[in-house]
C-alpha cells in the first residue's frame, strides 16, 4: 500500500510543476506584454479572495505571520520573479534559472529540518542541472542579467517557502484549500501595490488577455497550488522540489508542439536525464516484510490417557 500511495503522490505533486511550466508560453502568448507585476496579481489574487470567501477560515494566532510569510515566499515574490525572469529570458533559460531551487532546498533542509546531505542527492542535482541544460539552452538563447538575477531569486523564494511549508505544517482544522487560499490571498495583495505604482493598468484587455489571466489563476494557482502543498505534506521537502524539473520539460514539450520548436538528440538525451534525477530524489517506497516464520515449539502435545 505504501508503494502505491507514493507513487500516487509523487504523480499528483509532479503536475503542479508541470502546468507552472505551460506559463513562459501563455506569458508570451496570451498576456500583455510588459506587465509581470500585473501578471503576478491576476494569478493569485482573485482565486485567493473566492477560496477565502467559500472558506471562511482565517489564520489564528501564530499563523498570521506565518500566513504572510509563506504567501510571499510561495506565491508574490515568486510569481513577481518568475515572471520577470519569463518577460527577459526565452522560456527555456527562464525555467533554467527557476530550477536550481533543489540545491537550495538541500542546504535548507540540512539546517532546518534536519535532513541529511546524500550522495544520491547530490548526484541528481549535478544530473538535473545537466539534464536542463541540455534540454533548454539552444545556440544563440539570449541572457539578460534582470533575467537571470530574477530566476535565481525566484529559486531561492520557491527552496525557502517549501523548506518552511513542511517545517510548520499545516494548522490543525484548516483545509488543504483553505491553506492554499490564505496564500495565494497574501501573495496578490503583497504584489497589488507595485502592479499599480510601477506598471499601472494596460489600456485595454482582450479577450485573449482574459483567458490567459484565468488559466494561470484557476489551473496555474489554485489548482496547481493545491497540488503543491498537498505533496510537501506527504512527501521529503528534497524530494518535491525535485519534481520541478517538470517544468522546464513541460515548457519544452509546449514550445514543440505550440510554437514548432524542434528537440534535437541532445534535448531529448537532456530530458531522458531529467527524468533519471527525479527518479533517483524520489524515496523508496517501503516494501512489505516477509511473514515472520516461526520455528516449531520444542514443546510436545500432551497426550490424552486411555
Amino acid at each position: 500500500m505504501r508503494s502505491k500511495s507514493t507513487v500516487l503522490d509523487v504523480s499528483l505533486t509532479a503536475l503542479a510543476p508541470a502546468v507552472w511550466g505551460s506559463t513562459y508560453l501563455v506569458t508570451t502568448q496570451l498576456l500583455p506584454p510588459d506587465r509581470p507585476l500585473l501578471a503576478a496579481t491576476v494569478r493569485a489574487l482573485p482565486a485567493g479572495l473566492i477560496v477565502l470567501a467559500a472558506t471562511r477560515v482565517l489564520p489564528r494566532g501564530v499563523w498570521w505571520w506565518r500566513a504572510v510569510v509563506l504567501g510571499v515566499l510561495n506565491i508574490g515574490a515568486f510569481f513577481c520573479l518568475l515572471f520577470v525572469a519569463a518577460y527577459h529570458l526565452p522560456g527555456g533559460v527562464a525555467a533554467l534559472m527557476v530550477s536550481a531551487q533543489p540545491v537550495f532546498v538541500l542546504v535548507l533542509s540540512a539546517l532546518l529540518l534536519g535532513e541529511a546531505i546524500t550522495r544520491r542527492h547530490l548526484a541528481s542535482c549535478v544530473l538535473g542541472a545537466a539534464g536542463i541544460a541540455m534540454l533548454v539552452l539552444r545556440a544563440g538563447a539570449g541572457v539578460d542579467t534582470i533575467g537571470v538575477l530574477s530566476g535565481i531569486g525566484g529559486a531561492v523564494c520557491m527552496a525557502s517557502g517549501v523548506v518552511l511549508t513542511k517545517r510548520w505544517g499545516r494548522p490543525a482544522g484548516v483545509t488543504l484549500l483553505a491553506f492554499t487560499g490564505w496564500q495565494l490571498a497574501v501573495g496578490g495583495i503583497a504584489v497589488l501595490p507595485l502592479a499599480l505604482v510601477l506598471e499601472g493598468l494596460p489600456g485595454q484587455v482582450s479577450a485573449v488577455n482574459v483567458a490567459g489571466f484565468a488559466y494561470l489563476s484557476v489551473v496555474g494557482a489554485l489548482l496547481a497550488y493545491a497540488l503543491w502543498f498537498r505533496g510537501i505534506e506527504r512527501l521529503p521537502a528534497l524530494a518535491v522540489s525535485f519534481l520541478g524539473f517538470a517544468s522546464p520539460v513541460a515548457a519544452a514539450v509546449l514550445g514543440y508542439l505550440v510554437l514548432g520548436q524542434g528537440l534535437s538528440p541532445v534535448q531529448a538525451a537532456g530530458a531522458v536525464i531529467v527524468i533519471v534525477a527525479v527518479v533517483l530524489a524520489q524515496p523508496r517506497p517501503l516494501k512489505p516484510r516477509p511473514a515472520e516464520i516461526r520455528p516449531p515449539s520444542s514443546r510436545t502435545l500432551p497426550t490424552s490417557s486411555s
